[in-house]
Parts: C-alpha cells; sequence; structure tokens
C-alpha cells in the first residue's frame, strides 16, 4: 500500500506528524478524523513533495517540536509540547472553528482571481492555503491540494465535504474542470454564491420578525388564556348576576386548552404520523417527482425555483457549447448542475430526442414550465447561433428571475401580516375583552348593544 507522511491537529490543540500507509489519501482522511485528529497536510511519499513553505502565522513550528517530542508519544498522550500561551488560545479557539458559507465564498472569489491572472490549479490553492486563517478550512484545502497533485479532479475531492461544498457548487466546477472553462465555472459559483446568500437574506429579513411576532401573540394569547382568565372568571363568578359571563369563544377556547393539556399526546401522535408518512412518501420515487413537481408550481415561490434551475442549466449549456461539445454532451454533462427530478427527467427526454433524430426543445415545451419567450428564443437560436441566443435568453431570464423575487418579497409581508394580524383579533376577542368587561364594567357594552 502506499504510504502517506500527514500533519493533523489533535484535541490539545497540538500538530503531530507521522508516516503511515493506507490504500488512499481519502480513506486516510475517515481514519484520521475518526481518530479525531483534524488533517492539515497529507502527502503520499512516492511523489514528489512541495517546495517547503514559511512557517505559517499562529502555527506551532512542526519542526520544533519535533526536536523534543515523538509524534507516536504525543498521540498516546505520553508526551506534551510547550506551546507559547498565545499559540494555546489561538489553537483552542480555531480547533473547533466551523466553516461557513462566507469562507466559501472568499475562497472562490480568490480562486477565480488566481486563475483569471494565469494561475494553475496547484500554485493557486497553494496561495489561498497560506491565506486562510480557518484552520478547519485550511486542512479541507490541503486535502484537495494533495488529490490535485495526484492527478485528480478537484470536484473528487470535494464530495467528500458535501458537508461544505453544494451539491450545485461541486457540479459547477465539475463542469468547468471536465470543459476546461474552470475559469468561467468559478465565476457563475461566485455569482451563484453572491445570489443564493442575498436571497436567503432577504427572505429571513422578512420572515424572520414576522414569525417573532406570531409568535410572541400566540404565546401572549395562551397564558392569558391559562393564568388571566381563570382569575377574571373567578371576579365574575364573585359578582354574580346577568351579564357577568365571560364571552362563549373566551369559554370555548379555554375549554379546548384544557383538553389540549389533558390529551396532549394524541394530537402530537397525529402530527408526527403525518409528518412521517409524507416524509416516507417523498422518499419514494414517484414521491420524490411529486414533491419536485410541486416545487415547481408552487403558487409564490415555483416560479422562481424553477427560473433558476432552468438558468443554472442554460448556464452550464452555454459553457460547454462554447468550448465545442454537441448538444447532447452538453446536456449530459451539464443536468449534473440542477437536483429537480423533474428537471433531470426532462433533460433525458431532451438527449434521447437527439437520439432518434427529434428535437431537443421539445421536452421543454411540453413540461409546461418554461415560458413561451423562453422556448421561442431557443428555437430562435436553433436556427441561427445557438450561443448567442442562449446568452440573449440568460439575460432575459435574469430579469425574470429578479422580478419574481421582487414579487415574493412584496407577497411575503402581507401573508406574513395577514397571519399576525388574524392572531391578534383573535387575541383581542379572548383575552382583551373579558379584561375591559371586567374593569370598565358593563355599561360600556350595554351602551353598545343599545345603538345596535
Amino acid at each position: 500500500m502506499p504510504e502517506y507522511v500527514y500533519r493533523a491537529v489533535t484535541k490539545q490543540g497540538q500538530i503531530v506528524r507521522n508516516r503511515v500507509e493506507e490504500s488512499s489519501k481519502n480513506n486516510l482522511v475517515k481514519r484520521l478524523k475518526g481518530n479525531d485528529l483534524l488533517p492539515i497536510e497529507i502527502v503520499q511519499v512516492s511523489y514528489k513533495s512541495r517546495k517547503p513553505k514559511q512557517n505559517k502565522r499562529n502555527i506551532i513550528n512542526i519542526d520544533d517540536i519535533m526536536k523534543t517530542a515523538n509524534s507516536a508519544n504525543i498521540l498516546q498522550g505520553k508526551d506534551t509540547a510547550s506551546p507559547s500561551l498565545r499559540e494555546k488560545l489561538y489553537m483552542s479557539f480555531s480547533i473547533g472553528q466551523s466553516i461557513t458559507t462566507r469562507d466559501v465564498i472568499i475562497f472562490t472569489q480568490n480562486f477565480y482571481l488566481l486563475k483569471k491572472a494565469g494561475f494553475n490549479n496547484i500554485h493557486a490553492l497553494s496561495t489561498i492555503i497560506n491565506s486562510t486563517e480557518n484552520i478547519s478550512f485550511r486542512g479541507v484545502l490541503e486535502d484537495i491540494l494533495a488529490g490535485v497533485e495526484n492527478g485528480e479532479y478537484m470536484y473528487t475531492t470535494m464530495e467528500y465535504y458535501s458537508n461544505i461544498f453544494s451539491y450545485i457548487y461541486i457540479n459547477m466546477i465539475r463542469v468547468g474542470e471536465l470543459s476546461g472553462s474552470l475559469t468561467t465555472s468559478l465565476e457563475q459559483a461566485v455569482r451563484y454564491l453572491d445570489e443564493t446568500t442575498a436571497r436567503n437574506r432577504k427572505i429571513k429579513s422578512i420572515l424572520i420578525p414576522n414569525i417573532g411576532q406570531f409568535v410572541a401573540i400566540l404565546v401572549l394569547l395562551i397564558i392569558g388564556t391559562l393564568f388571566v382568565l381563570p382569575a377574571i372568571e373567578d371576579v365574575f363568578a364573585q359578582m354574580g348576576g346577568a351579564g357577568t359571563q365571560l364571552p362563549p369563544i373566551t369559554l370555548w377556547f379555554m375549554d379546548f386548552l384544557d383538553l389540549a393539556m389533558l390529551y396532549w399526546y394524541i394530537p402530537v401522535g397525529i402530527i408526527a404520523i403525518i409528518i412521517l408518512a409524507i416524509i416516507g412518501y417523498i422518499n419514494t420515487p414517484k414521491g420524490k417527482y411529486n414533491w419536485h413537481y410541486f416545487k415547481y408550481k408552487a403558487p409564490v415561490f415555483g416560479r422562481l425555483v424553477f427560473g433558476i434551475d432552468f438558468s443554472r442549466l442554460m448556464r452550464a449549456m452555454l459553457l460547454n457549447l462554447q468550448n465545442g461539445m454537441r448538444i447532447q454532451d452538453a446536456l449530459e454533462v451539464s443536468k449534473t448542475v440542477v437536483k429537480n427530478y423533474v428537471m433531470l427527467s426532462i433533460i433525458e427526454t431532451s438527449i434521447n430526442n437527439i437520439l432518434i433524430g427529434s428535437s431537443w426543445i421539445e421536452p421543454f415545451e411540453r413540461s409546461g414550465l418554461c415560458t413561451s419567450m423562453e422556448i421561442e428564443m431557443l428555437k430562435i437560436g436553433m436556427q441561427t447561433d445557438l450561443t448567442e441566443m442562449m446568452q440573449k435568453l440568460l439575460d432575459y431570464m435574469d430579469v425574470d428571475i429578479q422580478n419574481s423575487l421582487q414579487k415574493i418579497m412584496k407577497v411575503l409581508p402581507e401573508i406574513s401580516y395577514l397571519f399576525v394580524g388574524i392572531l391578534l383579533i383573535f387575541l383581542v376577542v379572548v383575552v382583551l375583552v373579558p379584561c375591559i368587561q371586567l374593569y370598565m364594567g358593563n355599561w360600556l357594552l350595554d351602551s353598545l348593544r343599545s345603538e345596535i
């Protein structure tokens, strides 16, 4: 088996080095992680090592450690190094540092700029690694670099870190590497990450405050019903006489909460069964297809979800066509940038149509998901210049996606305000009306009834 020399960080924040045999680099990464070691560098000794690097900032000098300590003893806890207080603090904070979307965005931006400046993949990755502050992400990039040095594609190593790099991101890199246009794919990945982050931030800025208001009013309603209204009911009973009873809707809601607290396990069990049944159905091939179709036909978000997937597919196809691929091969490679089963089935039908000599645009038209403008632009492109027309189509779809997003930004507050308003009215009727009736007396309600 091949031999590897690795550097890794222990739980105590120490950097250790060892030489081991393993079947592959990826298996060694899994083995180290299983032993609570965070890989920093893995080099196969049968390959030429990289040029020595300068000591990384705030990292313990591994050569100094190896002069006074044995790495095997360190792993067994028999010997300890003596890092400085500053290094201990840095390692204690960085050892559990999570990898965020912002880290991926910065890496992609820097990698794109270096590739645009003419750097090869190894040189670009090495440069970025030296400037990466997140020690966890640095270990991931070291693994990607080791794979590239061994002749692998970048995306093959990224697939082992699917919790860091999304499915769409990995396949954008895959399309770029297979088509020989990694720089363009990186530019698309930067745009994709920026747009996704901005879109999620906008939606969260609307949903979170309104959901907070909804939950706060709901909690206030429950607390008022459980604690305030029983006290008011006792006061009403002591007052006696006609017209001193709580409103019927208040009494109904109090009885409802009493039953819910007494038999809470019944609604919880029913809800759990429904959720499990839905999840089980979605995990079936037919259920997943229907769920993905619902995403495209959803009232508010449907057009936006389909537009993003279709735009991503057309952008990947354009990249492959510009690099001399046939339409069939471009579809085959580009289909990896989408995950929706409905879109994948349309693409497979298009590829089959090409094989039998039919139009590859027809399945998109028959699906009813594309607009007439999009279909006509593709048809005109087949008669003139497809790549030029697809570029115009992408410009049109970018405007359409922005319009859909603005529409959602306008509709979401209205929907959230509707739910909050209904709950607020219910709170007023159930809790505040009895309070008004108790502390202001019945004269106000009697006068209102007499006027009516």
